[in-house]
């Protein structure tokens, strides 16, 4: 009891000193001013082409076969292969193909495919959330969540902090008079604090690592980790898209919709999961659960926060063992990790523009942005999981672990980059820094727990590969 009442009040502490930082930050930050929007909107990508539909099925082609070999690639040094499917996708984009062979780009890669390809991309979003939400295990939190809850919430407390205060340097450097600081602040230190709860799933299992106790910490935190990132991503693009007025709405709304998935449609989608003996659930009950899943994700669009958001919260309702999870999971993971989500990588390789990080300047921010990402994941965690009890080698390991993003922060980066909150050149290096933090996970791990051996991973980051 004396030690939950300890990590009560540290936890009360950290949260109000958090809030009052932010506020400190955000009263600053609104005396700032960043230079007026260029004319004329975004750089456009590619070439037009005549026949969308040609130019779409080629490309899509084209990321599939590059991504699977440079997955294949990356699985062989021992990284994640979802890394090699996001450099293919920079790869095909106006980073590499675009300034090497234009025309092969343009003919490829047009811009007319760009809007059809972000369709494909979203769709595919939307589903993996949906199956993120089907695979978080609730069992996971029972008897753990005195110290988990504060560990994990200080891991996504100490980053976001920090990436506010950086958003006092880089507001008037990488933004524009047309965005909120408030907006920009509250979405940079949301993107330095996600965490990506399948690839460090599946780096634990391959480690060995699943099922001591720190893979059931590492598991447990990320799993509230993960909740609390897309939480805070809907309320921030309530925020963004809303007034001071309509973000409260939007607020209010949001925990109304929580509510009614936890309290009404939960047991709902419990009592219909249930099968007798053997019997499998039939097609009509899956395209049920489907409208469902679109319903889901149509309301917290209409509400004015991210239709992924409907998509994670309506899987992870759904009973994580029951027969319906396990059918509609192995139903479209392969189409959605084999063919969508390689779309949503050449979305992303296409906004992502390396050489706006030109200059000797912007790769020193890049750097920045690294050492800040990385600082505020692991140091949070480290310092938590030491004033939880954990030894030093231990609260490191777990700190590793957290600092893994991969996907999830790449989702959310785009999200950011569709509302206009950053540009391309802070995308660019945001995405950077995803694609840097993920890759020292695994190396930094092994040293730490004396693993030994090549970490396979899959290609859909957390569910199954070939």
């Amino acid at each position: 009891m004396k030690d939950r009442t300890k990590v009560a009040v540290i936890y009360g502490g950290m949260i109000a000193a958090a809030v009052w930082i932010f506020l400190v930050i955000r009263n600053r930050g609104e005396m700032l001013t960043a230079p007026p929007p260029p004319p004329g909107g975004s750089l456009p990508v590619g070439q037009a082409a005549p026949d969308v539909l040609w130019h779409l099925l080629l490309a899509l082609a084209a990321v599939v076969t590059v991504g699977r070999l440079l997955g294949a690639l990356f699985r062989y040094i021992g990284q994640p292969p979802v890394i090699g499917e996001v450099v293919g996708g920079i790869l095909l984009g106006p980073s590499f193909l675009g300034l090497i062979a234009p025309e092969a780009y343009g003919y490829v890669l047009p811009s007319t495919v760009a809007p059809y390809l972000g369709v494909i991309a979203q769709l595919g979003v939307i589903i993996y959330m949906f199956l993120v939400g089907l695979e978080l295990n609730p069992e996971l939190l029972r008897g753990r969540v005195h110290s988990t809850v504060a560990t994990s919430h200080a891991s996504i407390v100490v980053p976001f902090v920090l990436g506010a205060g950086l958003a006092l340097y880089l507001y008037p450097r990488f933004s524009t008079s047309d965005v909120p600081f408030t907006s920009f602040a509250l979405f940079l230190g949301l993107a330095m604090s996600i965490t990506a709860f399948p690839v460090l799933a599946r780096i634990l299992s391959d480690c060995g690592i699943m099922h001591t106790e720190l893979g059931a910490i590492a598991l447990t935190c990320a799993a509230v980790d993960d909740v609390t990132a897309w939480c805070l991503l809907a309320f921030v693009v309530g925020v963004v898209q809303s007034s001071a007025n309509g973000a409260v709405m939007v607020a209010l709304l949001t925990l109304a919709f929580i509510a009614l998935m936890f309290v009404v449609v939960r047991p709902i989608a419990a009592k219909f999961s249930e099968e007798p003996g053997d019997r499998q659930p039939s097609q009509g009950k899956v395209a049920c659960y489907l409208v469902a899943l679109l319903a889901s994700a149509l309301m917290t669009e209409a509400i004015g926060i991210h239709a992924i958001f409907g998509a994670f919260l309506f899987g992870a309702v759904i009973p994580h063992e029951s027969k319906i999870a396990r059918v509609l999971s192995s139903g479209m993971e392969n189409l959605v990790t084999i063919l969508f989500l390689p779309a949503f990588f050449a979305f992303t390789g296409m906004r992502t523009k390396i050489d706006l990080v030109a200059g000797p300047y912007e790769w020193l921010i890049c750097g920045l942005i690294i050492a800040v990402a990385t600082v505020g994941k692991f140091g949070g965690t480290l310092a938590a999981g030491r004033l939880t009890g954990l030894p030093w080698r231990r609260a490191a390991s777990l700190g590793v672990l957290m600092n893994t993003r991969g996907l999830m922060e790449l989702i959310a980066l785009n999200v950011g980059l569709e509302l206009g909150v950053i540009n391309q050149t802070l995308f660019t290096m945001m995405v950077l820094m995803a694609l840097a933090t993920t890759i020292a996970t695994t190396p930094i791990l092994q040293r730490l727990t004396h693993t030994k051996g090549v970490v396979v991973l899959p290609s859909s980051v957390g569910l199954r590969s070939d």
